[in-house]
């Protein structure tokens, strides 16, 4: 059915996207950059100064079905749709001009670029032709400084680091940049009036061709001006916030780095700011710096902090609905207390509900939960001094949740002791203890029979205690709460469980089957883990691409013969595969489980892929659509387990299940709501054909409906 979806998306295609643009103007479709000659430039660098660039979005088309009268519809569509991008001529001179500013930037000089534009029907590409210029290599480079031997001294030290070297080919843009880092690496030695602006170069291109003689000059204003060259030291140093927040003095203290008397250095101002701005009980942090009233040296700091929100609450609601009638609601309420240990301590407490039903029958399942959890801006019972810049994070959390399905009833109780930090664009999770304990107090009989050819469910159901640790490592190049644009995330997750329990094992009492127990409950010993990546392109405008894979894996050994229910992987919902309700999916070929009035197919493995196709339409509201495909394995080799569900390399893309949708987004900027429809492509677990006809979408088991926040990935 792949060829359906295909003529669809062919069809909306097929209406012209130039219908609407006057006689004599075109439609800009494409820029190109042609390089005269081989020289080995890269168009990259001056791509981005082209003035008018080529846009694409499905709401091209939707501009393209209006009429050219002024109907309230052609007027609709032509205000929701997106308008082509009309050729302009200046605007590609004007490109050409940027491009050759740019290469003479970069050390290309008296360079040329002439714009030629090729029409087809309604259609133009533009083509830059570049002509590069003349480069020239540093024979010489050399150094002009003022008469002051401190200054001389602290200059001459860093010579290693400097960032011009002979043999390299001259450029405005590698003279601006050692200016920058120069002027950083003084004022982080106490020059606090020095800036890029000091620093000027002279080359002399003529002692011979194509090689260019470097003098750089530092002209110390405080030597213009006949005054000593200062190396700046910190006066008094004040912190102040409005009196209605309560702060430890000795926190405030302990974070702050600029101390009286210490010399001038921006490293100690970015730190302070860093480390005042990680405080989850300030929303905003100022630090304002004067030279002391008397020259002498002396600068003198106010940082002046301001109050966040001390206490609020947070409502999430997710909610879902399938073809099958069966409707899913998840509600969360979030309490929220800053401040209270007058250290930047933050309480959350959490309510959570998960109702699915069918209406009309008495198919359902409820479940809710507390949880509870303080976090504090510092390691507990670790030293936080080798952080130099950011602030650590330690996270002390408890929950107790009350699950009741049609199939049994249980109680899970779990807490967690966790470290957290940052380090540029990494972002770091560390759980040196975490302990789970399952309880299940009953169990439909019929349900429990039915799992006895079954060991790979039957021992996931039972009463367990899961203690481990793990770790998260996680990599982003926006962190924005809603990103925009281009940007890449990696995250990588390990579990570990009931490995140090294993030395002891021998002391603990045994169940029938052999297994260690503690509390009269078999603890759980396992390894998994869980890989994630994603990339976000940029398609011009408001358009946007965003791709996901996943992977994850669980293996248990020991004491232990399958993974912890909670730990098992599953596909489908708001997040995953739209076409069909979460956990529905799987595993392999199986179809679903019957004992299960409401879905829940899990497994050992999980492979999935997305990909979304993200438009504006107009003001907040947006579109997406979508392509979900992956599934859920078991790896347990058991001999009553199901072999469709089990993971099988000849028999793998077959197992595969996918789906398309649609989608609209409502984004506030702090918040993003979604709805999305999956209708299913393509179902492992049917008969025959494997492919859903688009006949069968909007059907019983043909579609999911998900409400929800944020972005799906």
């Amino acid at each position: 059915m792949i060829p359906v979806a295909a003529a669809v998306l062919l069809t909306a295609a097929s209406c012209s996207t130039t219908r609407l643009i006057p006689e004599g103007e075109y439609r800009l479709v494409k820029n190109e950059i042609l390089v005269d000659g081989d020289s080995g430039f890269e168009t990259s660098k001056i791509s981005p100064y082209i003035k008018q660039k080529p846009s694409w979005s499905p709401m091209l088309y939707v501009y393209n079905w209006a009429g050219k009268d002024s109907t309230w519809l052609s007027k609709a569509l032509r205000a929701i749709g997106s308008a082509p991008v009309i050729l302009n001529t200046d605007m590609a001179m004007a490109s050409a001009e940027n491009m050759e500013r740019q290469m003479e930037y970069l050390g290309y000089y008296n360079s040329s670029i002439r714009p030629q534009i090729k029409v087809k029907d309604k259609s133009a590409t533009v083509q830059y032709v570049v002509r590069p210029g003349n480069r020239y290599i540093i024979r010489n480079f050399s150094y002009e400084l003022p008469e002051d031997e401190e200054f001389r001294t602290v200059f001459m030290a860093d010579t290693a680091n400097v960032t011009i070297h002979n043999g390299e080919y001259l450029s405005v843009a590698a003279l601006e940049n050692e200016s920058i880092r120069a002027a950083a690496y003084l004022k982080e030695k106490g020059y606090y009036d020095i800036d890029k602006t000091d620093f000027s170069f002279f080359a002399d291109t003529l002692a011979r061709d194509g090689y260019a003689d470097l003098v750089m000059k530092v002209a110390q204003k405080q030597a213009e001006e006949d005054k000593p060259l200062y190396r700046y030291k910190f006066g008094n140093v004040t912190i102040s916030y409005p009196k209605t927040i309560k702060f430890r003095e000795k926190v405030l203290k302990n974070l702050n780095t600029i101390k009286p008397g210490k010399p001038y250095s921006t490293s100690a101002i970015n730190t302070s700011y860093s480390r005042f701005s990680a405080l989850s009980a300030l929303s905003g942090v100022r630090i304002t710096l004067d030279r002391s009233t008397f020259d002498n040296g002396i600068v003198d700091c106010d940082i002046a902090l301001t109050p966040a929100k001390q206490r609020g609450v947070k409502l999430n609601l997710e909610g879902s609905s399938n073809s099958n009638g069966l409707i899913g609601i998840t509600p969360e309420l979030t309490y929220y207390s800053r401040n209270i240990f007058r250290g930047s301590e933050t309480l959350n407490l959490t309510f959570l509900g998960d109702w699915q039903f069918k209406p009309g029958t008495d198919i359902k399942s409820t479940e809710f939960g507390v949880s509870g959890g303080i976090t504090f801006p510092r390691f507990l019972l670790l030293p936080s001094s080798f952080f130099k810049d950011r602030v650590p994070t330690t996270q002390l959390k408890a929950s107790i949740n009350a699950q009741d399905r049609p199939e049994y009833k249980r109680d899970l109780f779990s807490t967690s002791y966790t470290y957290l930090w940052s380090a540029k664009r990494l972002y770091y999770q560390f759980t040196p203890l975490g302990i789970n304990l399952v309880k299940l107090h009953h169990i439909d009989e019929s349900f429990l029979e039915s799992l006895s050819g079954n060991p790979f469910l039957k021992n996931a159901y039972q009463s367990h205690l899961d203690i481990g640790s793990s770790f998260t490592i996680y990599y982003t190049t926006d962190a924005s709460v809603v990103p925009a644009g281009a940007y890449t995330y990696l995250r990588l997750k390990v579990d570990l469980s009931g490995n140090v329990l294993s030395l002891i094992d021998g002391s603990f009492k045994k169940n029938e089957s052999g297994a260690a127990l503690i509390w009269k409950t078999p603890y759980s010993q396992y390894v998994r883990g869980e890989f994630t990546l994603g990339r976000t392109f940029s398609l011009g405008g408001s358009t946007t691409l965003a791709t996901r894979l996943m992977a994850g894996a669980g293996y248990a050994y020991g004491n232990s013969t399958v993974l912890p229910f909670e730990k098992h992987f599953y596909s489908g919902g708001a997040n995953s595969l739209r076409g069909w309700q979460s956990r529905a999916v799987g595993p392999g070929y199986a179809k679903r489980n019957s004992n299960f009035v409401i879905p829940s197919q899990t497994g050992d493995l999980k492979l999935e892929a997305n990909a979304e196709l993200r438009f504006g339409i107009y003001s907040i509201l947006s579109g997406a659509l979508f392509v979900d495909a992956g599934n859920i394995w078991t790896i347990n080799s058991g001999s009553s387990e199901s072999p469709e569900g089990r993971f099988n390399m000849d028999n793998f893309p077959g197992s595969i299940a996918a789906d398309w949708g649609l989608g609209i987004r409502f984004n506030f900027s702090v918040l993003l709501l979604r709805l999305d429809m999956g209708l299913k492509l393509r179902d492992p677990a049917l008969d025959g054909s494997k492919w859903v006809k688009p006949n069968k979408w909007f059907h019983s088991g043909g579609n999911a409906i998900h409400l929800a926040v944020g972005y799906p990935f």
